[in-house]
């Protein structure tokens, strides 16, 4: 189906930040002295200190940052290069004669 100009590809009008919002309202929600928030975090930081190990990396993405990642070829191959180039031309010319 080809996309028609001035017409939503999003009808119902839903686009998520409900349940953002839900989310929202549920971990700032207090019990005692502790949020919901609070209380999710210790939870993760004793699922990681079991050594579960996509607990200790989200701990560790949170504090630290993600590791960055190398973007390149294979050893191989070798690096991975890119060339962009921009080209104006005027069509008001006649190009080929």
């Amino acid at each position: 189906m080809p996309f028609e100009p001035g017409v939503s590809g999003n009808p119902g009008g839903k686009n998520g930040k409900q349940f953002k919002a839900a989310l929202l309202l549920a971990i700032k929600r207090t019990d005692g002295d502790k949020t919901e928030l609070a209380r999710i975090a210790e939870a993760l930081v004793e699922k990681a200190k079991t050594g579960d190990v996509a607990a200790i990396n989200a701990v560790a993405d949170r504090l630290d940052g993600k590791a960055t990642q190398l973007i390149g070829g294979d050893d191989e191959a070798g690096p991975i290069l890119h060339r962009i180039e921009r080209v104006i031309v005027d069509s008001s010319q006649d190009r080929n004669p």
